[in-house]
C-alpha cells in the first residue's frame, strides 16, 4: 500500500471513529459525567485525556496524523513509518476500547461513591454517638430538612430558658432568705440547660454546613 492510500485509510478510519466518539459523548448524562469526571481512562501515553467525554481523543488523533503526513512528506524511512502506524492503531484500539466499557467504568465509580458514602456516613454516626447529643435523633443527622427543624427547635429552646432564668433571677432578687438556696439552685440547673443548648445548637449549625458544601464530604 502507497502512503497516500496508507492515509486515506487512516483519515476514513478516523471519521469513522469520530462518530462514533460523538454518538458516545451525547448519549452521556450529567450525572455519569460527575461519575466520570476525574477518572483517567488512558495510559497517558496514549491520550492526555480524563473525565466522560472522550471527544479530546479525536482531536489529538487528528494532530498525529497531520503529523504523519508531514513526516512522509519530509520522506521518513519505512522503520520510523511502520513504528508511527503502530503507535496509531494502538491508539485506535484504545479509544474504541474506552467507548465500549463506558458502562462498566460508570458501575465501578458508582460503587466507589456509595463506598466512600457508607463509610462517610459510619464515620459521621459514630461522632454523632460520641458528641453527648443523644436526644437528637441520629436519622435527623441526614437530612438537612429535619436539621434546619432540629435548629429552630434549639433555637427555640435557648430563648424559653433564657426568660426562665430571668424569672428565676428576678425570684431570687426578691424572695425570702429561706427560698434563696433552691432558687439559686433552680437557677444553676437553668444555666446549665442553657449552656448544653447552646452546645447543641453549634453542633447542628456544623453539620447543616456540611450539607451546605455539596460533594467535598466524599
Amino acid at each position: 500500500m502507497n502512503t497516500q492510500a496508507l492515509l486515506q485509510k487512516l483519515r476514513q478510519q478516523l471519521k469513522h471513529l469520530e462518530q462514533e466518539v460523538l454518538q458516545h459523548d451525547q448519549s452521556q448524562s450529567e450525572q455519569n459525567l460527575r461519575l466520570l469526571a476525574h477518572l483517567e481512562r488512558f495510559d497517558q501515553a496514549l491520550f492526555q485525556q480524563s473525565g466522560g467525554k472522550l471527544y479530546p481523543c479525536v482531536a489529538q488523533l487528528e494532530h498525529s496524523l497531520q503529523q504523519l503526513e508531514k513526516q512522509l512528506a519530509a520522506g521518513i524511512s519505512a522503520p520510523v513509518l511502520q513504528a508511527s502506524c503502530e503507535r496509531l492503531a494502538d491508539r485506535f484500539v484504545a479509544l474504541k476500547r474506552a467507548i465500549s466499557t463506558t458502562s462498566i467504568d460508570l458501575k465501578a465509580q458508582q460503587q466507589n461513591k456509595n463506598s466512600k458514602k457508607a463509610v462517610y456516613q459510619r464515620k459521621m454516626q459514630q461522632r454523632h454517638t460520641d458528641s453527648g447529643f443523644g436526644w437528637i435523633a441520629a436519622e435527623v443527622m441526614r437530612n438537612s430538612h429535619q436539621l434546619y427543624e432540629e435548629l429552630n427547635k434549639h433555637l427555640n429552646w435557648e430563648k424559653k430558658i433564657q426568660f426562665k432564668i430571668e424569672q428565676l433571677q428576678a425570684r431570687l432578687d426578691n424572695c425570702h432568705i429561706t427560698e434563696k438556696i433552691a432558687v439559686q439552685n433552680d437557677l444553676l440547673a437553668m444555666h446549665k440547660r442553657l449552656g448544653k443548648c447552646r452546645q447543641a445548637i453549634h453542633y447542628i449549625e456544623e453539620r447543616i454546613q456540611l450539607f451546605e458544601r455539596p460533594n467535598k464530604q466524599f
